[in-house]
């Protein structure tokens, strides 16, 4: 577990409302978040957190020392970087999001090929769709994140993948047999579709094209997607890199015109003097590169 100061505990615990989240995401105990807020309000000599039923809150005098305990948070984290700087390579932590796709079919390669070269540095994953990712590179819970392109977050962004965009179909559509597949088409279908918040893709491809995509059907997971087009309930436009590996059965179909989204690494600005960071971009990119000359051979 990671060791925070007082300081950082009850700053979290008042940025969240809740001691309990905020254990929950720092990875420790309500009881020393409490200990911890108990702590800094004798140092202090008056409350700072006010605890009830909907949750926890700074007091007035609480609010007049935020500023502050910002301030001391930020030093404290340049102060760990820094001497993560010193200490080299040999210990650390990783903490990287990203989206299910790219959780799924490129991280445990990555990680594996990874901790082969760096075995002491550890990794916590996020996963969850661009929305999630976008919410960790701003607040800083992630080190570095693969999303992808266009964004307008303060990162440094490297561009690793152009993933096509292809259409899938069930096995026993009258068009599964043809070689492309129009995106006009899509009028005359029942389309499948993540939520907007997380399915910026599809629906912005056909956007771009002029058409006012419909959807039949919304669901928030990638994969259950798939398996209502593979039960005959519509269809779907999906980045080709979430089919890779998939057991399941449906046709898939190049765009036409063609489509795809940039897959990239989000880099914060707060990390890109971490030299863990720094080694693990270009090992990423590497291994992207690799990445593309297979899938070109394929």
């Amino acid at each position: 577990m990671a060791v925070f100061s007082q300081y950082t505990l009850l700053l979290r615990a008042a940025e969240l409302g809740s001691l309990t989240r905020a254990a929950k995401e720092l990875g420790c105990t309500q009881s020393n978040i409490s200990h911890a807020v108990a702590a800094a309000e004798r140092e202090f000599g008056f409350p700072l957190l006010i605890r009830g039923r909907n949750g926890a809150r700074l007091t007035a005098e609480g609010e007049k020392l935020l500023p502050y305990l910002k301030a001391v948070c930020e030093s404290e984290q340049a102060l760990l970087r820094r001497a993560e700087e010193l200490r080299g390579l040999q210990a650390g932590q990783l903490r990287v999001g990203s989206f299910s796709s790219v959780a799924v079919n490129w991280m445990p390669q990555i990680i594996k090929r990874f901790r082969a070269q760096y075995p002491q540095i550890t990794f916590e994953l996020f996963n969850g769709d661009y929305q999630d990712v976008d919410t960790w590179l701003s607040s800083g819970q992630v080190d570095c994140a693969f999303t992808r392109l266009p964004s307008s977050l303060p990162c440094k962004f490297i561009p690793l993948y152009e993933d096509p965009l292809v259409a899938i179909l069930p096995p026993d559509h009258p068009k599964a047999k043809r070689s492309s597949f129009p995106m006009a088409d899509i009028e005359g279908e029942t389309l499948i579709s993540l939520l907007e918040g997380s399915d910026h893709d599809s629906i912005r491809t056909l956007r771009q094209a002029g058409l006012d995509p419909k959807p039949g059907y919304v669901t928030s997971d990638d994969y259950a997607l798939i398996a209502m087009v593979e039960n005959g309930l519509g269809i779907s436009i999906v980045p080709e890199l979430l089919l890779e590996g998939s057991t399941q059965t449906v046709a898939r179909l190049p765009l036409e015109p063609p489509a795809a989204r940039t897959i990239a690494l989000a880099i914060p600005k707060e990390s890109e003097a971490s030299p863990a960071v720094g080694v693990f971009a270009s090992f990423v990119c590497e291994w992207a590169k690799e990445y593309r000359v297979k899938k070109d051979r394929a």
